[in-house]
């Protein structure tokens, strides 16, 4: 699967608390505790190999070797971290919210890939399902019907019965964007 832009950034955004933690855990080992809890429940969650590669970095590696055998999320988090240790300019800045024009898009090319069998797509967005469930409201009705989309549901009424008219606009965003991949 190729990375695009919007992807990448929509990665970057997911997981920018992850990248600082790292970065200022590296520059202020007094905050390694915290970190080292953050980091094992990750790995309590399936992402060992980012756990590991994270503490290979924590404990002096800079080698862009480290990237070889991650997937595609991981690879984008751990080429962040390393950027971000060789110029601070380049971290993903947390106070920022994903862009939410490239939400409707970022998501339905996620389902689309999803849809096809990608694995990424798929781990991907049960990943954001999981955040979007404990964000509440509208973002947890959209993580509870993700996987509706998945399986081909394209019925607004349907997909948006707990949905506020803010939910109900970007479902009808990332519908009008799968029949455009559709399409193709």
């Amino acid at each position: 699967m190729v990375s695009t832009p919007e992807k990448t950034e929509q990665i970057l955004q997911t997981h920018a608390s992850l990248v600082l933690a790292v970065v200022q855990t590296i520059h202020d080992p007094s905050l390694r505790t915290q970190l080292d809890q953050v980091l094992q429940q990750s790995a309590q969650n399936g992402w060992q190999s980012l756990v590991d590669v994270i503490n290979k970095i924590l404990a002096g590696s800079r080698d862009t070797a480290l990237l070889n055998g991650l997937d595609e999320e991981d690879s984008v988090i751990v080429d962040s971290i390393l950027r971000g240790l060789q110029d601070p300019q380049t971290l993903p800045k947390p106070e920022q919210a994903g862009d939410a024009t490239k939400a409707a898009p970022m998501l339905a090319q996620l389902i689309n890939e999803a849809r096809r069998g990608d694995h990424n797509a798929l781990s991907m967005l049960g990943t954001m399902a999981e955040q979007m469930s404990r964000a509440g409201g509208d973002m947890a009705n959209l993580g509870a019907v993700l996987k509706e989309m998945i399986d081909g549901e394209r019925s607004v009424d349907k997909l948006c019965t707990r949905m506020g008219p803010q939910g109900e606009s970007l479902i009808t965003q990332i519908l009008t964007e799968l029949g455009k991949l559709d399409s193709h």
